[in-house]
């Protein structure tokens, strides 16, 4: 990947699988990501915004890809309806706003 790609998670997970398996697929792919070129951009919506909040099975990968510059984005309205908004733990909480213009800026948007 590379900084102009955009990957999107909507699902605690990834796929459509029992959690478990979707919660090991996303471990999976993000240890995969190549850290020296990490996305540009990488949002949560929906229920995928579980995977940045507290007890996410992923939340040390997402911290490496942002320590490797990859910009987290997690949807504020969201966290709100879930009930998780004190409970995110890497990137920035935003606005959809935010999401689309990351989607607008980006050459290629990847929803996993």
């Amino acid at each position: 990947m590379n900084k102009d790609t955009m990957v999107l998670f909507t699902r605690n997970g990834m796929g459509d699988a029992p959690a478990e398996l979707r919660q090991k697929l996303a471990t999976i792919f993000l240890n995969l990501m190549d850290k020296d070129t990490p996305p540009g951009v990488i949002a949560f919506y929906g229920e995928g915004v579980k995977l940045a909040c507290e007890g996410s099975p992923v939340l040390d990968q997402l911290r490496s890809l942002s320590a490797h510059g990859a910009t987290l984005v997690i949807c504020q309205t969201c966290l709100e309806f879930y009930g998780l908004r004190d409970k995110a733990r890497v990137g920035t909480v935003g606005g959809m706003g935010d999401i689309v213009a990351a989607m607008g800026s980006a050459d290629k948007v990847i929803s996993v």
